[in-house]
Parts: C-alpha cells; structure tokens; sequence
C-alpha cells in the first residue's frame, strides 16, 4: 500500500491547462489553471500510477484552440508483470485530436509563425459585445451544422470532462438532423492590441450549447368535418400514387430549447462572463418565435444560482414582477375556508410565464421570491402567526398565506412521496421543507443585491452562486472547489413541465 501510495499522483494537481499566446521571442502562457474533476479520464478514484514528480501540461492555441500535451516525470515505476505505469497518451487520446500528441516544438512553431491567425474571427454570428474592467468581450453564436463551429467544439470537449460533474461529449453521429438542433455559443475577449503583428486579438474565455427538441402543443381535440367521410372502395380502374411529403426541418417546429453545457474558464469565473453568456442565451431565445419555453440540463447548483439570479433580473426589468400582487384576504370573523389558488392571479402567471418562455416550476420559484421580498422581514417570523390568516396586521396575513402558495406547490410536486406519511409527519415534513427553501430564497436575495451593487442587475430588493459563498456571480459549473458528493436528498418539489420529467429526471436537491 506504502509503495503504491509512493507512486500514485493526484491527477488533479498533475493536469495544467493553459492557453498560449504568441509573444515576441517565444510562445507564452496567458493563463494556466487545474481541472476541477479528472474522474472521467482517470478513474473515480482521479489518481495516476507509476509516476514520481509528474507533469501534464495540455496546452491550447488561444483563439482556435489548437491543443498540445506535454508529458514529464523526474521517475518511473518499471513493469513488473502485469502492474504497470498508467499509458498517459492512450487514456488521453479519446479526448483529444490526434495533432495534441506532434512533438511540443511544432506546436510552439505554430503558435509562433501562424500568419492566419491575425484574420481569425470566432465562428457563427457576432451576438453580443460588452466590456468590462476596461477590456472588450464578444459572444458569438452558431450552428453544429457549421464544420469551423464543429471543429472548434471537438477541441473545446474536454473541458466538459474537466469542469461539468457528469457531463458528457456531445453525440450526433453525423447526421444533419442532430447537428441542425445544437446551437454553440462562444465568448471570447477581444484584445485593442494583439500581442504581436500577426497575432489573433481574441482569446478564449467560455462556451455554452443548446438542443431544441419539439415540443408538443395540448389543444383542443380537433373539429369534426360537418358531413362523414364517404368511404371509397378501390377498383380495377384507379389507380394510386402518393405525393412525396414535404421535407420538414427540425429548426422549422414549435420547441423548447435546453442548455446542455455552460462553462467559464476558471481564470474569468466571478467577474460577471457567465452572467453576460447566459443573458446571450437567453435573449437569443426569448426573440425565437418557434421557441416556447427555455430549460436546463441536469444543472450543478452554481449554474442553479446564475439561472435565478439572471431570471430575477430579467422579470424585475421587464416589469414582469410588478404585475404580480398576492391577493390577500382580510380577516374573517367566521374562519370563512381560502382556495390557496385564489391567492395569485392564475390566468395572469400563465400568461407572463408564457410570454417570458420560463419553465413552470423556475417561474414558480422567481414569483414566490419576488413576492417574499414584499413582506418586510421584521413580518417574516412564524411566531407571529398565532392568528394565522385572521392577523389585524396586513404583513403578518401576507406571509401567512405566502407560506400557504409554498407549501401548496411542495406538496402538489411530491405528492407520491407526502402521500406515504401520515397526516402528522405531513405536516412536519412540509414546514421543515419550506424553512428551507425560504432560507434559500433569503440568500439567493441577498446575492441579488449583491449583484446589484455590482452592477450585474439593475433590480432592488429588500433583503450568489457557489452555494453559501458570497462571490456574487457563478460562472461556468462553479463547483471546482467542492467535493465530488452526491447531493443531500432532503425532500424536493419536482419540476412542474412534464414533459420535461418524462425525457429527464434531475437530480433532487434541498431546494424549492
């Protein structure tokens, strides 16, 4: 055990990653960092045998992405029988291009001398610019189906192993019908001055895709022809020859669009990219009229905090909120019984869900949020609900009946698992359940303001990502610094979109 533990590496710490430049006499680095997971290639356990003072530097051309590893150790195990040192190459080989593993000084030369990377612009369509801290950033967007998008997302793939817990390459087998549904999102900063005269200005910073799948509208049953159809009875005389039907593309239907894969590169997570690309995203499909509704791939909690805080911002902006009231009843003499959907206005929240293309449950959560940040937070204490829906105080009865539309939704999305409690340990379930997602609305609030201050929203409210820390923005997967553990099953209200949970179920987390 000693002598394996003597030359076992942590993959972890043994992968650099960086991005390269051309400089004035050599090639340099721009940015160097570690992957947060190396478990996909190396083993859950994301050690490497056989090595003593190991080195694995994988670096990236950093506007085309070009990539090359560098392999070095001051020892090596000798094979005795079958116990041999881990083939470094071979377990990276189906991650990278076959041109990663040419001699280091080629890619140094090329890196040096490439005269066409002065004219290289990202692919696709310019989508958006902003800048920040004095530099220009450009998020540009295309199709799957573009072979320049292809080949800069194939060299970009193993981020995904690198950074996104579970994720995985995306599969298409080369048919235009699949290709036709992934859009690629890219951001890069874009540099006044490249480093050198033949240089490209832009420099990798994140990327996102997405996957529209159709979406199945529920209308009305169809109306019946005002006389039967007569039925025809074939002879000998007719013949029949059927018309070829139309050819109809993916990109033509009603669908919903998913994010599939969201990363920020370490270096530039927590200074606002991954607000800015999720904004990208989701501008692009708010302005798609095939686009009905916009949702999320199994996400990491980061990518969980990021998609509410951009959500809060958008509906605060657009004057969503403000529309919205909790219809709160006076006091009753008689204990006169309340229908909890009476409370919001349903006809209305279906149609701004519907109009801002939000996920049932997600628009759920933002609504109960925003309107708790209407209840003054002196109101917030159970303590002084002793007279429940009958208050004299207006704020009292407000967060009464606040916690009644929580609850009626935890309940109503987990109805199979409340319905195997009794009564009582219902009951007890239900408040325990929304203390915590009220706590989790507090601290998502207080990021927002966080935010605000910070200038990457303009909402206010009374009151991050990356969990409890107070980074205030969670770019990329966000959870590099975590441990990879199961999250913690507490009891979760299922997402509202069936049809969403029967193509995927997302992993259960203490949340509302």
């Amino acid at each position: 055990m000693a002598e394996s533990d003597e030359w076992s590496t942590k993959a972890n710490q043994a992968v650099q990653l960086s991005l390269i430049q051309p400089g004035e006499a050599a090639s340099k680095e721009l940015v160097t960092f570690h992957p947060a997971f190396t478990y996909p290639i190396f083993g859950d356990e994301e050690t490497i045998f056989g090595y003593q003072g190991l080195n694995i530097n994988i670096r990236f051309a950093a506007h085309d992405l070009q990539s090359n590893v560098e392999i070095s150790w001051d020892r090596k195990f000798k094979t005795i029988g079958e116990t041999k040192a881990t083939d470094i190459k071979e377990t990276l080989k189906p991650y990278l291009p076959e041109t990663a593993f040419e001699k280091s000084s080629n890619f140094d030369t090329h890196i040096q001398s490439d005269t066409l990377a002065q004219d290289f612009k990202p692919p696709g369509k310019l989508t958006s610019t902003y800048t920040s801290k004095g530099s220009t950033f450009e998020i540009w967007t295309g199709e799957l189906r573009d072979p320049v998008v292809e080949r800069i997302l194939r060299r970009m793939e193993i981020f995904v192993s690198f950074f996104i817990e579970g994720g995985t390459p995306i599969q298409t087998d080369g048919q235009d019908w699949t290709t036709e549904r992934w859009k690629v999102f890219l951001l890069y900063e874009k540099l006044s001055t490249p480093p050198t005269p033949t240089a490209s200005p832009y420099s990798f910073i994140g990327y996102a895709t997405a996957y529209r799948y159709y979406l199945y509208n529920r209308t009305s049953p169809p109306t019946p022809p005002s006389t039967p159809p007569q039925r025809y009875l074939p002879s000998a005389k007719h013949t029949f020859k059927l018309s070829p039907s139309p050819e109809i593309s993916p990109s033509s239907l009603p669908c919903r669009e998913r994010i599939s894969q969201f990363i920020i590169l370490p270096p530039y997570q927590h200074s606002g990219h991954g607000t800015h690309l999720y904004h990208a995203l989701y501008t692009t499909f708010v302005s798609d009229h095939l686009v009905r509704e916009i949702t999320v791939e199994d996400p990491s909690e980061a990518f969980d905090d990021l998609r509410d805080y951009c959500d809060f911002a958008h509906l605060h902006s657009n004057n969503t909120f403000a529309q919205i009231k909790l219809l709160t009843p006076p006091p009753s003499k008689k204990n006169k019984r309340i229908r909890i959907s009476t409370l919001l206005d349903q006809s209305l929240l279906s149609t701004l869900r519907t109009r801002n293309k939000i996920a049932p449950r997600q628009f759920a959560r933002l609504v109960e949020m925003y309107l708790l940040t209407q209840i003054p937070s002196h109101h917030r204490r159970t303590e002084r609900l002793t007279r429940k829906g009958n208050s004299p105080d207006e704020n009292d009865r407000a967060y009464y009946f606040w916690r009644l539309v929580v609850k009626q939704r935890l309940y109503k999305h987990n109805r199979d698992e409340m319905m195997q409690l009794d009564r009582l340990d219902r009951i007890d379930k239900l408040e325990e359940v929304l203390g915590i997602v009220e706590g989790d609305y507090l601290r998502l609030l207080r990021g927002v303001e966080g935010r605000r201050k910070k200038g990457l929203g303009s909402e206010v409210v009374e009151g991050v990502t990356n969990g409890d820390r107070d980074k205030d923005d969670a770019d990329g997967e966000g959870e590099g610094k975590r441990e990879r553990t199961k999250r913690k099953v507490i009891f979760e209200d299922e997402d509202a979109d069936e049809e969403e949970e029967r193509d995927e179920r997302v992993p259960k987390k203490a949340k509302g």
